[in-house]
């Protein structure tokens, strides 16, 4: 694919008024290479291509609106949303969307440096990188999902919120949190490879424990704050509703602290990597 010249002299005129090193710019650019070679690679020969991950989505939305709205006569009320089956449908998506991006990242991100042995071989490579190249590409293919599910609450509702705008706040803290626990697990696998097995298990509990099927209003009121204030991905599902479904944030103070949580786990996950980084050659 041929660059635009102007493009080109527009982005590197950008990275110069930044007060960045140019080392900086070298790594961002092979990550975006490498996330680029990894979606490209996922669906390879494939007649849909990218649009799997798009109806691996709906197909759950499907199921889910199917099981708990027909079969289960779940109903629920939004507001600037029609009370029927497929309102249910788009609240429980709105919690998928996120978890998917999530879980998918964080699975796969566990695995990233056991499965390029070369590339940690190599003494120029910057490791540091591998876990973000799985998280990152499915943080892009969830914004398909994500694409889909503001299109249908746009026609559902007749209006499109401004609250979109703010999607960014949320993201930040997401991907801080995936990429924390991330570099944690790819680290440790090197040296004991039951963590991915174990991470499953794990995130199948996590998942229940996040209002994403059920609302948090049919947890019990004397566990709904723990369960807002310990568990980030509650604070991160509610706001992506309060922001797609609602047009209007009703959990800032939660997502403050999940933010908090989030870097946290950046920063601890991040330092642990670092620290068992320099044994992955010889492990592999």
């Amino acid at each position: 694919m041929t660059k635009n010249p102007k493009i080109v002299r527009k982005l590197v005129n950008v990275r110069r008024i930044l007060p960045i090193s140019e080392r900086f710019w070298a790594k961002f650019d092979l990550l975006r290479t490498l996330v680029r070679r990894d979606l490209e690679a996922r669906y390879k020969g494939s007649v849909l291509g990218n649009l799997w991950p798009l109806l691996n989505q709906l197909s759950q939305l499907l199921i889910y609106t199917y099981v708990f709205s027909i079969v289960l006569k779940v109903k629920l009320s939004i507001k600037a949303l029609p009370e029927n089956n497929f309102t249910f449908g788009l609240w429980l998506f709105a919690g998928l969307v996120p978890w998917i991006a999530f879980s998918g990242g964080l699975n796969q991100a566990a695995s990233s440096v056991i499965v390029q042995p070369n590339l940690v071989k190599k003494v120029v490579f910057p490791l540091g990188l591998l876990p973000l190249v799985p998280i990152l590409s499915t943080f892009i293919e969830s914004s398909f999902g994500l694409i889909a599910l503001i299109f249908f609450v746009a026609i559902s509702s007749q209006t499109l919120h401004t609250t979109l705008a703010l999607l960014p706040l949320v993201w930040i803290p997401q991907l801080l949190m995936t990429a924390g626990l991330g570099y944690l697990t790819a680290g440790v696998t090197v040296f004991l490879r039951d963590i991915p097995q174990t991470l499953i298990v794990i995130l199948n509990i996590w998942m229940y424990l996040t209002p994403i099927i059920y609302p948090a209003s049919a947890i019990p009121e004397e566990w709904r704050g723990w369960v807002f204030w310990l568990n980030p991905m509650t604070a991160i599902v509610e706001v992506y509703r309060d922001i797609v479904l609602v047009g209007e944030v009703k959990h800032w103070g939660e997502l403050g602290v999940a933010s908090l949580i989030a870097l946290t786990f950046f920063c601890g996950g991040l330092w642990c990597y670092r620290r068992l980084r320099p044994a992955f050659a010889d492990v592999l």
